[in-house]
């Protein structure tokens, strides 16, 4: 590992994934912070996906990249981006993805170090960063590093950023908090009332459960302990969410599409379990310090997430799981999980919430 480097004083940290990628990169921007506490740690992620990052305390300021539909309004948005980015004077920039458009948006940043993975990018990389860090370069972390933050963290160690605590971890901020509090009184829920949440959605089809068997689930936690059900999504999955909120009558809330990603976080940082397949919203009740109920079918869970008492992982008993294939037959969905009962999900919720609601208080999480 190379010494510090005391002349980091702006840096710019590039993460253009998924959301899920974002929340698993905060342990990340975090080490930033901490090896440089007097620096300027700067985010660049997708549009929409800032209103994560807007209360972490180890983040200075939030940029976000537009990709539309309205080719002129992503050029407008994105030409003051690029302003923005060759005004700043970065010290670093760092790349944590390997993508064409994170390296043309560090192109646009001019900073005397730019570092990113070298992986299998295009050749073209090579005259944008300063250094590209081979594969041999990065060493194996042992245990309990967070698996999901492991990548990243093992990339910026390599130029001598580090924090000794791998959990991704997400600060939810009064203007969310306050938001929330709205959409629940007009759910007709009282302040401090226990709840549920459960996204049963992804962007991948093949990693979904049966809407029927959630709309099962829902309905026995409400029967048994008096707890109402809020479903989460995106906007797209409104009437989704809604099918499934019929089938529950009284006892489910149809949240979908009604908040921020930031707002997505404090709404999940109420709740008293989290349920969900693989996506990002159980990395957003991880990391908001949520019990939570992961569902993993033919995707790995032992990648992204470190199961313990309070972060429970489902999977089917089935011998090919996980199998890393994207439906079986050439279909998108996967036998696994249309086959896997009710109860491989309702037995450990029951046993979490036993646990939960034999206190008075919250546990600690």
């Amino acid at each position: 590992m190379e010494p510090t480097h005391p002349d980091r004083r702006n840096i710019l940290v590039i993460q253009l994934g998924d959301i899920g990628d974002v929340v698993l990169a905060t342990p990340t921007f975090r080490a930033f912070r901490e090896t440089y506490p007097d620096a300027c740690v700067s985010v660049l992620v997708r549009k929409g996906y800032g209103s994560l990052l807007t209360g972490d305390p180890h983040v200075s300021e939030v940029l976000e990249v537009v990709k539309s539909r309205s080719k002129l309004t992503e050029a407008a948005d994105n030409f003051r981006l690029a302003r923005r980015l060759r005004t700043s004077r970065y010290d670093l920039v760092f790349d944590l993805r390997t993508g064409d458009r994170g390296g043309m948006l560090a192109f646009l940043a001019p900073a005397p170090e730019k570092v990113a993975f070298a992986g299998d990018g295009a050749f073209w990389r090579r005259w944008v960063f300063t250094r590209l860090i081979r594969q041999e370069e990065i060493r194996v972390t042992p245990p309990p590093a967070h698996p999901g933050a492991d990548q990243s963290l093992r990339l910026v160690a390599v130029i001598g950023v580090g924090t000794p605590d791998s959990r991704p971890r997400l600060y939810v901020t009064e203007e969310a908090a306050r938001k929330v509090d709205r959409l629940l009184a007009g759910e007709g829920m009282a302040p401090g009332a226990r709840f549920v949440t459960v996204n049963p959605f992804s962007r991948w089809k093949y990693k979904e459960w049966g809407s029927g068997k959630w709309a099962e689930v829902l309905d026995r936690i409400r029967e048994r302990y008096s707890l109402p059900a809020l479903i989460v999504g995106a906007k797209e999955e409104t009437e989704a969410a809604a099918g499934i909120a019929a089938r529950c009558g009284d006892g489910a809330h149809n949240m979908a599409g009604k908040t921020t990603l930031g707002e997505l976080a404090a709404l999940l940082s109420r709740s008293s379990l989290h349920m969900g397949v693989d996506s990002a919203a159980p990395h957003i009740a991880y990391a908001v310090g949520t019990p939570s109920i992961a569902i993993f079918g033919p995707s790995d869970w032992r990648g992204w997430t470190i199961p313990d008492a309070f972060h429970r992982v489902v999977r089917p008993d089935d011998p090919c799981v996980p199998c890393n294939r994207k439906g079986c037959e050439d279909t998108e969905a996967s036998l696994c999980l249309e086959k896997m009962p009710v109860e491989k999900v309702l037995d450990p919720a029951r046993e979490m919430l036993e646990e939960m609601l034999a206190s008075p208080t919250p546990a600690d999480r």
